[in-house]
């Protein structure tokens, strides 16, 4: 079953967030756009170069008013350890979420229920708590950060503009399509 339009429910989780332990909670993604990225575990492979990849284009989801927030089943001590011991996920400035019980997993369907590791789901929520796209993948299968912005940037878009629609590699600025008749069999 899709998750497209599912409203994100109540939660609240502990996070390692600028050097400091926060708690998190759905009230805090009200009126701002919200990326949730899951992740297997800290201190391995893949996970450092997707959050250090995030990491390098935070400013980038700021200015478009995108929170990132990353989520494991690590606890908030485990971020920070990480934090503290790995230069990479040292330079992170958004929230890293604790989900040691798998509740958000469990919400958002990524987690391996066997191995207690949440599988590489990334989810764009819009200002209104509505998830409005997401992928998951094989937990071998990095993600890349540029793509993950312009998807927000599109979904943005979108929803300013109802009545226009983004065509592949779509990105801002560039042209929009207008769905109608006249188009059917002209693309």
């Amino acid at each position: 079953m899709s998750l497209i339009g599912k409203k994100i429910e109540d939660f609240k989780v502990q996070a390692y967030h600028n050097g400091n332990f926060v708690e998190v909670k759905r009230e805090d993604l009200e009126g701002k756009w919200s990326i949730f990225f899951f992740y297997p575990a800290d201190f391995t492979f893949v996970c450092p170069t997707e959050l250090g990849d995030l990491a390098d284009h935070y400013d980038k989801f700021k200015e478009v008013g995108a929170e990132i927030y990353s989520v494991s089943e690590d606890t908030h001590f485990v971020h920070k350890a990480w934090a503290d011991t790995t230069e990479t996920i040292g330079k992170i400035k958004y929230p890293m979420l604790a989900d040691p019980t798998g509740k958000l997993a469990r919400m958002f369907e990524v987690l391996i229920e066997e191995e207690g590791l949440a599988l590489r789901g990334t989810f764009i929520v819009d200002p209104d708590g509505i998830i409005q796209a997401y992928e998951v993948h094989q937990n071998g299968i990095g993600r890349n950060a540029e793509e993950l912005l312009r998807k927000v940037q599109a979904a943005q878009f979108v929803r300013e503009h109802g009545d226009e629609v983004c065509p592949a590699n779509w990105t801002p600025g560039a042209e929009t399509l207008t769905p109608s008749l006249d188009l059917v069999g002209k693309l």
